[in-house]
């Protein structure tokens, strides 16, 4: 019986594609500085956290006709947060500009994410090893982890464990929490001359760790391309069967990234972008009104059918919904404590006790929600004491709201329709996907040229390839300071330094594409149908880049 699928199998024999700068050997490259720089915002406070580190210029790397040596390295690698596609080719790419540096170098992977440099639970990453998991999806290879590294033992710990390894350096591969704290512990080891580097790689599907320099976060292109391989699919169904109404809700808490760029390559009739409802303002009824006036025109039209896709994080952008949730994050720990609420016999009973500590306009918005969305709400919270909002299910909500809005006008008489739902989710489904020709390539590069940064000298940078929408060979290879991409934040009531999220612009240019065109595609389906991603073929085909890049470069 096989022990590998046959695409696998094929998988591990690509070569990913290198910037022509990376591609003529790790020993013959030059460093080119650019002007210092400053942070993204809050930049005194940013300073003054991070002396050491702070003002750094952008770099990048050319190639020379000098070839150097390379004294020997040992390299440590964390992965970090959520899984992303395309993780394995970051450590593959900082594998082997790591051997053809210097054959004698080695690189430790540590084991369950950030805790392994902690615990000192680690890999010895050799050229076998490695060689299994080119090309494919998923953070298995070391296993990944939430741990944040943020407290003096932690990194004092971790300094432990590199000297025992002989590690030099650290690759922390991750999203923005993840390279926030790789700022600090970079930060950390320059202060205390500990002679440890430490380089980020800029690392989620959801899109928003991004700016001038960091043109898109890897596993965003492969997993909005497998998430619209499944919406055109759904797609091709509802204008086959003609009778439902599906209601996709999509990867993306912070941001609307995933559910916008997923739009503009299926083309579906209704697309919620909470950036948007947050700037208008727009209350929960408002979003309900808007979506059946749209299910209302099409029944007119015999059209009792449609797509809707919904961004995971949108509950928290309406302005009612947010200022609830943060009322009843502050009186739940106090519940729970509450001999009454605990020894309640009904859930009725617990949303009454609730509603009564609520203030009055919160207790209003908590008392017209369904009972599966209130019960959601009083779901066990997060580590900080928080609602996880990634389960409360905003598509039923939406789906119940609707029915009612249409139960009222069917008595009026305004509307002649037959409303029938489905729901769905897509989350895991392209978190751990096989990277896509652009990420299996876009990774390599990152690793290769994390290891560029390292041999440099450098540290507190995230590793950076832009020019994305041109061939590969064309892309530019360097790197960021992470400080310049930070700014202060309050988190669980504490003002502290974090990377700035990159929100959807509403003046960019990848919205207006939406604004220009949702009115059509409301009213005439126009539905594109992706099908899977490619992996052999025409370039035009196998490397073609997300729309979002290709509209944000124009």
């Amino acid at each position: 019986m096989k022990t590998i699928s046959p695409l696998q199998e094929e998988r591990l024999k690509y070569q990913p594609k290198l910037p022509d700068s990376l591609s003529k050997g790790i020993n013959n490259l030059e460093l080119e500085t650019g002007s210092a720089t400053e942070a993204a915002g809050d930049k005194e406070q940013i300073k003054e956290l991070f002396a050491k580190t702070y003002g750094n210029p952008v770099v990048t790397f050319k190639t020379t006709g000098n070839s150097k040596s390379s004294p020997v390295k040992n390299v440590g690698v964390i992965l970090s947060g959520g899984q992303a596609p395309g993780g394995h080719n970051v450590i593959a790419g900082l594998f082997d500009a790591l051997k053809q540096a210097n054959k004698e170098n080695k690189l430790y992977g540590f084991l369950g994410g950030p805790s392994g440099i902690i615990d000192g639970k680690y890999v010895e990453i050799t050229k076998d090893f490695i060689d299994k998991y080119r090309n494919t999806g998923g953070f298995d290879i070391i296993g990944s982890g939430r741990t944040k590294l943020e407290t003096e033992e932690q990194f004092k710990k971790s300094l432990e464990v590199c000297k025992k390894l002989n590690i030099s350096a650290v690759v922390i591969i991750g999203g923005d929490d993840s390279n926030t704290n790789a700022a600090l512990l970079a930060e950390w080891f320059v202060k205390n001359d500990a002679g440890i580097q430490v380089i980020g790689c800029p690392k989620t599907i959801d899109g928003d760790l991004k700016n001038e320099q960091i043109e898109t976060s890897f596993g965003f292109d492969t997993a909005t391309k497998t998430y619209a391989e499944l919406i055109g699919n759904i797609q091709r169904d509802a204008n086959s069967a003609k009778k439902y109404w599906h209601f996709i809700k999509i990867m993306g808490r912070s941001a609307s990234h995933v559910a916008l760029e997923a739009a503009l390559q299926t083309q579906p009739n209704i697309v919620l972008i909470s950036e948007e409802v947050e700037a208008k303002k727009m209350s929960l009824e408002q979003i309900v009104n808007s979506m059946c006036d749209v299910i209302v025109k099409r029944a007119s039209m015999g059209k009792n059918f449609g797509i809707v896709i919904v961004p995971e994080g949108l509950i928290e952008f309406i302005p009612e919904m947010k200022t609830m949730i943060s009322n009843l994050n502050d009186i739940m720990h106090d519940l729970e404590a509450d001999t009454a609420y605990s020894n309640a016999t009904s859930t009725r009973e617990r949303f009454e006790i609730v509603a009564d500590r609520l203030d009055d306009s919160n207790e209003k918005v908590f008392s017209s929600l369904p009972a599966l969305i209130k019960s959601q709400l009083l779901m066990d919270r997060d580590p900080h004491g928080n609602v996880q909002v990634s389960r409360i299910e905003t598509e039923k909500l939406l789906i119940e709201m609707i029915r009612t809005r249409l139960s009222e006008l069917k008595q009026q008489g305004e509307y002649i329709g037959k409303f029938s739902d489905q729901a769905h989710f897509f989350g895991y489904e392209g978190r751990c996907a096989f990277p896509s020709n652009f990420d299996a390539d876009y990774c390599y590069s990152l690793g290769f040229n994390a290891f560029a940064l390292i041999n440099f000298g450098l540290t507190g940078y995230l590793s950076c390839v832009k020019n994305l929408v041109k061939p590969a060979s064309e892309w530019v290879a360097g790197g960021v300071p992470l400080t310049m991409m930070m700014n202060m934040e309050k988190r669980h009531g504490e003002m502290k330094p974090v990377i700035k999220k990159a929100l959807i612009k509403l003046d960019g240019a990848v919205f207006k594409e939406l604004e220009e065109h949702r009115d059509d595609w409301a009213m005439n389906d126009r539905y594109l149908f992706p099908g899977a991603i490619q992996y052999f073929g025409p370039s035009s085909v196998c490397d073609i880049t997300t729309v979002t890049l290709q509209l944000e470069n124009k």
